[in-house]
């Protein structure tokens, strides 16, 4: 009762304030219409959201192994130097591909498991087969036999705006299926330390633990991201959420169901943001893009003629805004596909197209900005 008190007496205090003649809009009467609902977008998509049950074991390094003493008094085997740990876990993840059996999730729901399982809504249990993972962009994709699926259809993560209105869908701490709505809080978030390819969505949809590989929906319930990982500086959730786009997502799935693996690409470059005082020493009006530090003789780059300077501000007709955006866009187009990359030189404007190659086994490992 307290609580119906506090808020009249806030509401009273607010409509004091109001300027003369001021009069509230009228609460819509609805008997008879139709609600406003997401209830008839979820029906049709819920489906093909579900959990998955991951059973592993993991290694833990006991330091009194290294203790002979312990050794001998615990008859530890010669040459043990740590101890497993079974362990069961669970997540979320979206099925995308019903024909196929194919699901998207999270690299880390699955990390170290020895048996995943997926379960879908109406309690249906499928064993899944990891077909790849890629710890870079966190992703992984699963298959489990197809039969009577429900998809989730894709959507355009570049289209997405902020202020959009997006549904997350999980299983957060294993309560089962849920659903929270908010807006796209800001797009392209990077520099986090999360994943080692960041073009993170930002939403205060609310996602928990058990979240993770989940879907983000738009009001067409279209998946236009997969939900991966929250701020929480005090241990729960203060509407800081984010999601792998979609777009991302999906052509890491397309080289992880081909090769098994997700192959980097590179064009021989080193890049960095575009600042202000960098912006004056080109004599540049322009504000963002991203900055060719080095050309590597020889390489791709330098056969197309991209110099040092160059100012990249487009690639494949999208808007770079930094030297993240373009270092995503490389390593994740496939090895052998060429990048039409719009450069500014010296105010002038210049079409380069680019193919991408194979990067080395040491230079994919690298978290640096040279591609």
């Amino acid at each position: 009762m307290r609580r119906h008190i506090s808020a009249l007496v806030l509401i009273g205090g607010l409509a004091a304030l109001a300027p003369p003649g001021f009069a509230a809009a009228p609460i819509p009467e609805f008997s008879g219409g139709t609600v406003p609902s997401l209830a008839p977008m979820l029906s049709s998509i819920t489906s093909g959201v579900v959990n998955i049950a991951v059973k592993g074991r993991v290694r833990e390094e006991n330091p009194l192994l290294q203790d002979p003493f312990f050794r001998r008094f615990f008859n530890v085997p010669q040459g043990q130097q740590y101890q497993e740990r079974e362990f069961q876990a669970s997540g979320s993840g979206v099925i995308v591909d019903a024909a196929q059996g194919y699901v998207l999730t999270n690299a880390h729901v699955i990390e170290n498991a020895v048996s995943i399982n997926v379960v879908t809504k109406d309690n249906k249990r499928y064993p899944a087969k990891l077909i790849g993972q890629d710890a870079e962009t966190d992703i992984a994709v699963l298959r489990i036999e197809p039969g009577s699926l429900t998809a989730v259809p894709l959507g355009d993560s570049d289209k997405l705006q902020v202020g959009d209105f997006v549904v997350a869908i999980g299983n957060p701490f294993g309560l089962g299926q849920t659903v929270t709505s908010g807006i796209v809080s800001a797009l392209g978030r990077s520099g986090l330390g999360i994943e080692g390819y960041e073009d993170f969505i930002q939403t205060d949809a609310s996602i928990n633990r058990g979240n993770s590989g989940g879907a983000l929906v738009d009001l067409r319930g279209q998946l236009v991201g997969i939900n991966t990982a929250i701020l929480a500086p005090g241990g729960g959730n203060v509407g800081i959420n984010f999601a792998v786009p979609i777009n991302m997502a999906r052509k890491v799935m397309e080289q992880l169901v081909k090769y098994g693996a997700v192959k980097r690409g590179r064009i021989g470059v080193s890049i960095q943001d575009l600042t202000p005082e960098l912006a004056e020493a080109l004599k540049t009006v322009r504000t963002v893009g991203a900055i060719v530090a080095r050309v590597e003789p020889g390489s791709s780059a330098d056969r197309a003629g991209l110099k040092s300077g160059d100012l990249v501000i487009a690639a494949n007709g999208v808007p770079v805004n930094g030297g993240t955006q373009l270092r995503n866009t490389i390593g994740l187009t496939r090895i052998g596909d060429e990048i039409k990359l719009t450069v500014d030189r010296a105010g002038a404007e210049k079409t380069i197209v680019v193919k991408v190659e194979l990067a080395p086994a040491e230079a994919a490992q690298k978290r640096g900005l040279e591609r």
